[in-house]
């Protein structure tokens, strides 16, 4: 997948220090790319914008299974 064009968006909850940093770029048509800021020359996680959308709602209610 072309990921050239993502405007990649750091995590709010990410430090200034570099330390372990998600970076998210949703501007990408019918998809959301996920990689590891200390890594962005590898390869990023791609989920579809509705399956991203519930894992958000279920980290914000802490509904994540164990």
């Amino acid at each position: 997948m072309d990921l050239s064009q993502a405007r990649w968006r750091k995590s709010s909850r990410s430090g200034d220090d570099g330390g372990m940093c998600v970076e998210v770029a949703t501007n990408l048509p019918d998809v959301v790319a996920v990689r590891d800021s200390k890594y962005p020359h590898r390869s990023a996680l791609i989920f579809p914008p509705g399956e991203w959308t519930t894992f958000l709602d279920e980290v914000k209610t802490h509904r994540i299974p164990n």
